[in-house]
């Protein structure tokens, strides 16, 4: 692989981190918003007083079912992703996803596969090279489009692919967490409301900023139709 590959590689590797990242942070928005939520339908119940106990912990009970039923737990989705790939996406309801994640499992494998090979030719080259009449074939025989060429390439080169098989391990590993990543962000996320029945609510008005100064104030409230 010449620089340039190389160097689309690594933008690759880089934009991948990025967007882990962002997955990350999506998820802990999205937890601090589940808590937040929990903790206002849990204060909502004690003050509904025109419910038994016995009703209103008999209401509560039934709704967390219906909840568990219609929606899988963020954290059960999580591990079972980490445990098997793509078991979560089923969990989802994204089955589509499961090819696609094994279908970059298989590429990114496959693509350090043939990395590794070459750098084990490269590798024998380089020692048969250095050692002369003298070699003990290690590392096994040169290879016939090998012979002849000059030790500093082979180093070049075989120092190149090491640090290529060494980087696509890192992008499997990326890949991996990226698929328990998504599976657990969709999981908060199907709950959401994101249907026809929304409508947005826009206001701006005159309002006080810091200091008692004036300033003008912009809202947006989700309403349902």
């Amino acid at each position: 692989m010449n620089i340039t590959q190389t160097m689309i590689l690594t933008v690759f590797c880089r934009s991948l981190m990025k967007i882990v990242s962002l997955l990350f942070l999506m998820v802990f928005v999205c937890q601090s918003v589940h808590s937040q939520q929990s903790f206002i339908q849990k204060d909502y119940s004690l003050l509904d007083l025109r419910l038994k106990d016995s009703d209103l912990n008999h209401y509560v009970s039934v709704d967390e079912q219906q909840d568990r039923e219609e929606y899988p737990d963020p954290k059960s989705v999580l591990y079972k992703s980490l445990m098997i790939p793509g078991w979560g996406q089923i969990e989802n309801r994204q089955a589509w996803k499961v090819p696609i994640i094994y279908g970059l499992f298989s590429g990114i494998g496959y693509y350090t596969y043939t990395v590794h090979q070459d750098y084990k030719d490269y590798r024998a080259a380089v020692y048969n090279a250095q050692r002369g009449e003298d070699t003990d074939f290690r590392f096994g025989p040169t290879p016939e489009r090998l012979t002849g060429t000059n030790t500093n390439q082979l180093q070049q080169n075989r120092n190149d692919l090491r640090n290529r098989r060494d980087l696509m391990f890192i992008v499997m590993f990326l890949a991996y967490g990226l698929n328990a990543a998504d599976a657990y962000v969709f999981a908060h996320m199907r709950s959401f409301d994101v249907s026809d029945d929304l409508s947005a609510t826009t206001t701006i008005g005159p309002d006080l900023i810091a200091g008692n100064a004036p300033g003008l104030r912009f809202s947006i409230q989700l309403n349902k139709k």
